[in-house]
């Protein structure tokens, strides 16, 4: 929402930036070649003296496509007027108050030279500090849609984010004070609560039976212009997104600031996301948008009212895709998989007894392409799930059972061991741990230690957190203990074997 002083602008200068934007351009345009198509096969039909079947028996909100005269194959472009007439009056208009601080906290801190900066911004409708002081009002706004009719309204969790005054406005122009009821900003989700009874609502679908393709409606107010109406298809579905775990359904709808929270439907009239992202490098629509799924949304919903905050569940692995040199070295028909870098001690994955280098094909059935879809999976299910998982270990398949913890959990630190010499309180001044079996395979060190930490008598020496220890006096370790036997039993100094990079060198470090 823009400042009082820069709101008015010409009806031309509205109609151009419109047009522009693609709001009237396409979906004003998309009804009329409709009803052209439409009118053109019934005009046809007279014309030949053929009898027009009755259209069959469809839920009272789909949508229905209009036929293409001429041509019995094609398909024609659905009818959305009788969604929007029904579900319509469902979707609202939100309006947040808050402070300079939302203002600048609503970009992700990145360099203007980094790809992302531009990328996948979240669009809330820009926020203006009246004035531009420091600590004064900013304004914002988003949308949003209920799904119960006591009042109760889903919409992003970075719209409502900061604000300090929350005010929804329905389609018949009755406003009411919101109340943030939570929010969870790892699925960019939250929940408000109206004092109002006998509302209208929308029906929720799922995405399970949403098809790449289909057609899809948005219904928002982008840029303040409350029940704009845009519509596209489904471009893809448990699209991930750099920095997010929320398996997206990519669309082409136009979307633009203020959209955000805004419903997306399918033709049955169902809501089947919540429109959450763009993809822009100028701040405007520019032919892709991501919609967070109802299913994950509603499982978040559940739980912000019965419970006021949100848990998400934690397998404790982290993740790579398997590129077709991995294929390849692990023997696999195809380049599928999510690879295990590194296994959480004391995790759900630990647990359960997955290893670093393992990859996983399957999870409950389900094919895993890549890192993203695990994360996906993991991201809308509930600590106590079970997960069973095919991994692909040391060239066969086997069979993991893993319980999922709490994403609230804290993880155990690693075990670091300051290893000490012979004299009282002379230390190396390292933190070491084994290389796992991938960092084995990456760096063509058959046995070794990695470097986690350096400090004291190694750090002043040159040793550097990275480095790999080969050998000490050169009698070659590969466990913490031989490290201190060797080292307990040398008086002033050691010599260290360090592989750093492609690079070995020897480094003498003092300990008397």
């Amino acid at each position: 929402m823009q400042t009082e002083g820069a709101v008015a602008i010409t009806a031309k200068r509205l109609t151009l930036a419109l047009c522009t934007a693609g709001v009237v351009g396409g979906a004003v345009g998309a009804i009329a070649v409709n009803h052209n198509n439409a009118t053109a096969a019934a005009e046809a039909a007279a014309a030949a003296n053929i009898p027009v079947p009755a259209a069959p028996a469809a839920a009272p909100v789909a949508a229905t496509p209009a036929p293409v005269a001429g041509n019995a194959s094609a398909v024609g472009l659905p009818d959305f007027t009788r969604i929007v007439s029904h579900n319509g009056p469902a979707v609202v208009n939100i309006r947040v108050v808050g402070s300079t601080k939302a203002q600048q906290r609503q970009m992700p801190q990145f360099d203007e030279d980094d790809p992302f900066f531009e990328f996948f911004r979240r669009f809330q409708q820009p926020q203006q500090p009246r004035g531009g002081g420091r600590g004064e009002v900013v304004y914002g706004a988003g949308s949003g849609f209920i799904v119960s009719p006591d009042g109760v309204i889903l919409t992003n969790a970075h719209v409502v984010r900061d604000a300090d005054e929350v005010t929804v406005k329905l389609q018949d122009r009755r406003e009411y004070r919101a109340k943030v009821l939570g929010s969870d900003t790892k699925t960019d989700v939250a929940v408000l609560k109206i004092d109002a009874k006998n509302l209208p609502v929308v029906p929720l679908g799922n995405t399970r039976n949403l098809q790449v393709g289909e057609w899809v409606l948005a219904i928002g107010s982008p840029y303040g212009l409350e029940s704009t109406v845009t519509a596209g298809v489904v471009s893809a579905k448990g699209r991930s997104l750099p920095g997010d775990s929320v398996p997206f359904i990519q669309t082409d709808v136009a979307v633009n600031p203020g959209n955000s929270g805004g419903p997306l439907f399918n033709t049955r009239g169902e809501v089947v996301g919540i429109n959450s992202q763009i993809y822009s490098q100028t701040g405007g629509y520019q032919g892709l948008s991501f919609a967070i799924p109802i299913d994950a949304a509603i499982r978040i919903k559940d739980q912000i009212v019965a419970t006021g905050k949100v848990q998400h569940a934690k397998l404790g692995v982290s993740l790579q895709d398997v590129g077709q040199d991995f294929a390849d070295s692990f023997k696999l028909e195809s380049p599928d998989g999510a690879l295990v870098q590194n296994v959480e001690r004391g995790s759900a994955a630990d647990r359960a007894g997955l290893k670093s280098g393992d990859v996983i094909r399957k999870v409950n059935g389900q094919p895993v392409i890549g890192g993203g879809d695990l994360t996906a999976i993991v991201s809308v299910a509930k600590p106590g799930e079970k997960l069973a998982l095919d991994v692909w270990r040391d060239g066969k398949n086997v069979q993991v059972n893993a319980t999922l913890g709490s994403a609230n959990d804290r993880p155990n630190p690693p075990e670091r061991n300051s290893l000490a010499g012979n004299d009282s309180g002379a230390k190396l001044g390292l933190a070491l741990r084994p290389l796992d079996p991938m960092e084995k395979r990456q760096s063509g060190i058959p046995s070794g230690l990695l470097i986690e930490d350096a400090g004291g008598a190694a750090q002043m020496a040159g040793v550097q957190p990275g480095d790999v220890l080969l050998s000490v006096n050169g009698k070659p370790v590969s466990s913490v203990a031989q490290v201190r036997d060797v080292v307990g039993k040398s008086s002033k100094s050691v010599a260290l074997l360090i592989q750093r990079g492609d690079d070995r060198i020897f480094i003498p470090v003092r300990i008397g």
